[in-house]
């Protein structure tokens, strides 16, 4: 594997290895509670599961090409550290926990890439979302491949190669947060955070069956930027149980002072011990207008109705019904656009970017300004709108993607026209749900017959995780998807 010259700081920049027969192989790690409380219970230590965690991430990078950079020296620095504070009696959350970022995030001492190719100076400080990490004594052991600027359903580029699904290395894991996914999901570390603009915590989970949480906009800090693709993206929690998912999202969660929105705390672990209650829930199978005629796979569409048919068989009320998403699209592609020109235009070598990125450049400049305005003042109109449903019923269940995993290199040599196209055809649910600013929870649906995962989206109103949450604990209390993990 080659790697960069490692500052004091930053340690090594991964590289794939041309070698891909190599199996990513041992059995995966405890989970992110598990490891707390083995680490509070002195049964092991912060060292020991650091230096595991770094030894598989080594051995499944020529497979899997999870990670963009390692920590290695610090990370083990660190969690010797913890592990004096355990001894001494101190108990936070996570301390001596190690858990991955996704490479759009800060963390000192290390660059920021986000899936771009050049290079970039190491970030001066940690984001809040690490801050408030590191605060809950969280081991930060490195960062996540993400596609360029987080733009597609797929972890691929020029920069770093392609990461792969360990449930079969010839698909994608998805994205944008597809190595935080491919990581969780290989057991090379129990637990990591992604971040979602239109699904990409949420697609990544449901295609390498993990629970993704994508939380109220503002739940976790998105700082250094206070509104990130023009409100479309927060950061969330990948991880195999919904008891992870929760403790990652209580650990990183709160606001900056300077964050402009700000919503009421909640209680993520606490809502996962809890029973839901007898829910209404709504099926809803069309998607919103795409122009693309997007349907549900056969495939996914029974393991989704298959789901559907758990819920009602542990006493909810589930029913078919149709959201009105209006043309929604006219709000999220200026937004989303606009988004990528700002990130882009921070770029040192512009002529380094992807050809589909640099025509979203141009498309989202000339839609700045007045336009993103107009698109942003929508908002209130579609939550009363979608929102009218909920008038009805708790719950929103769909699909979370039309298709399984695609196979890697499927949006290769594609125009930016043609990958808008076929992505929104493979992943027409997810974003809406980033335009109002919403929750949303990954929970995994199953396999297709050749043994690809997908998954199901339970969605909800304004500040509504503690529901979803309890009740994607339910359906993890049936269904046990936690057990089914990719051979070693």
């Amino acid at each position: 594997m080659s790697s960069a010259e490692p500052t004091e700081q930053t340690g090594p920049t991964l590289r794939p290895h041309a070698d891909r027969d190599r199996v990513p192989a041992p059995a995966p790690m405890p989970g992110l509670a598990e490891c707390a409380r083995l680490l509070a219970d002195s049964t092991t230590t912060s060292i020991a599961l650091v230096a595991d965690a770094l030894a598989r991430i080594e051995a499944a990078q020529p497979t899997l090409n999870a990670f963009r950079h390692l920590r290695a020296e610090a990370a083990l620095a660190e969690a010797g550290e913890a592990d004096r504070r355990l001894a001494a009696g101190e108990r936070l959350p996570l301390l001596g926990v190690p858990v991955a970022v996704k490479d759009d995030t800060d963390v000192a001492g290390l660059p920021t890439h986000f899936g771009c190719d050049g290079e970039r100076p190491p970030a001066a400080a940690d984001s809040e979302a690490v801050r408030r990490l590191r605060a809950a004594g969280a081991v930060i052991v490195g960062k996540t491949n993400s596609c360029e600027l987080g733009q597609w359903p797929f972890t691929e580029g020029p920069a770093f190669g392609a990461t792969r699904n360990p449930w079969n290395t010839a698909h994608t894991p998805g994205g944008s947060s597809g190595g935080s996914a491919a990581a969780v999901a290989a057991g090379l570390v129990p637990a990591a955070l992604g971040s979602d603009g239109a699904g990409s915590v949420r697609i990544p989970a449901a295609w390498t069956h993990l629970v993704g949480i994508k939380p109220q906009r503002g739940r976790v800090s998105v700082h250094p930027h206070h509104d990130a693709f023009q409100g479309l993206t927060v950061n969330g929690p990948l991880a195999r149980t919904v008891a992870d998912a929760a403790l990652l999202l209580d650990a990183a969660a709160g606001a900056h002072p300077g964050d402009f929105h700000r919503p009421p705390a909640v209680r993520a672990s606490d809502a996962a011990r809890r029973d839901p209650g007898r829910l209404r829930i709504a099926l809803a199978w069309r998607p919103p207008l795409t122009l693309t005629g997007a349907g549900p796979d056969p495939e996914v569409r029974r393991a989704v109705a298959a789901l559907a048919e758990t819920l009602a068989r542990l006493g909810h009320h589930v029913e078919e019904a149709r959201p009105r998403y209006g043309l929604i699209g006219l709000a999220f592609v200026p937004r989303a656009t606009a988004g990528i020109a700002e990130f882009a235009a921070r770029h040192p070598e512009p002529a380094l970017l992807d050809p589909r990125t640099r025509s979203a450049l141009r498309t989202g400049t000339r839609f700045g300004g007045r336009v993103v305005r107009a698109a942003r003042a929508r908002e209130v109109r579609q939550h009363h709108r979608i929102g009218a449903l909920f008038d009805g019923y708790d719950v929103l269940l769909t699909p979370t993607t039309a298709a399984p995993p695609p196979r890697i290199g499927t949006f290769d040599q594609l125009s930016a026209w043609r990958t808008d196209v076929t992505m929104a055809a493979a992943c027409p649910y997810a974003w809406p749900w980033n335009v109002l600013g919403w929750p949303g929870v990954n929970v995994p649906a199953g396999f297709t017959r050749s043994g690809l995962p997908v998954g199901a989206q339970l969605l909800g109103p304004s500040r509504s995780e503690e529901r979803l949450i309890a009740l994607a604990a339910q359906l993890e209390d049936e269904l046990r998807w936690y057990d089914h993990r990719p051979q070693a």
